[in-house]
């Protein structure tokens, strides 16, 4: 059956890392995707917040994220423009209301998003949005959701809390997912990085090993509801 399913990461180029191949996968099977990113990027570069100083570059992010987006076959991508890595300074009322907001936009059934536990604030932030946002009150339309590990991120977390028990076969969409970072041109770095182009695919073989397949990416299970 098909389903509409939302992304929502704080960063632009998050979507691509947790689940780019996973997008692409669900996509080409026919399912409406959409991406809601929350933060605006790259002003936290500055020891002070200063939006006009990198509006064009904020300008630049989003192009490259809709382009990115694109390839993988997202609908559309939202912007929320919350200020990077400082979402602790946002009532979370805030950004519940924002993902709430598109969640019903986009009758999103499926909502894929970032690990409690990830090291970076806006991931958790980003995270307890979803979940207070989707709480299962009756005649809530997610039925399902989902957290993945951003590499050069969550695996900076200590103790390692990210523990999956989901994961889809990317062996056909990785190369669409290693496309899709090269779109991120402010954000990609070169290997050994995480975040570049062979490190996440490095990074697929490994739970590709751990799975039986050839490149896999990893969930983590927040929530489902089965009506069958």
């Amino acid at each position: 059956m098909k389903s509409n399913v939302l992304v929502v990461v704080a960063h632009p180029d998050d979507e691509v890392l947790g689940c780019g191949g996973t997008i692409a996968r669900l996509a080409k099977a026919g399912h409406d995707i959409y991406t809601l990113i929350l933060g605006e990027g790259v002003t936290a570069r500055d020891n002070t917040r200063n939006r006009n100083k990198r509006q064009q570059e904020i300008t630049d992010l989003k192009s490259e994220a809709r382009a990115a987006n694109k390839l993988l076959g997202v609908r559309e991508v939202f912007f929320a423009d919350f200020p990077d890595n400082r979402f602790d300074t946002v009532a979370l009322l805030d950004v519940i209301k924002c993902v709430e907001k598109i969640k019903h936009e986009t009758k999103a059934q499926i909502i894929f998003t970032h690990h409690a536990h990830d090291l970076n604030v806006d991931h958790q932030v980003a995270y307890k949005a979803v979940v207070t946002a989707t709480r299962p009150l009756p005649g809530e339309p997610v039925k399902e959701v989902y957290s993945f590990e951003v590499p050069s991120s969550t695996e900076y977390s200590f103790p390692l809390k990210f523990s999956p028990n989901v994961f889809f076969d990317i062996s056909k969409t990785l190369a669409l997912k290693q496309k899709a970072l090269e779109k991120y041109k402010t954000e990609i770095r070169p290997f050994p990085h995480p975040r570049s182009v062979k490190g996440i695919a490095i990074h697929a073989a490994a739970w590709g090993l751990k799975t039986g397949v050839a490149y896999a990416e990893p969930f983590e299970t927040v929530r489902v509801l089965r009506f069958s």
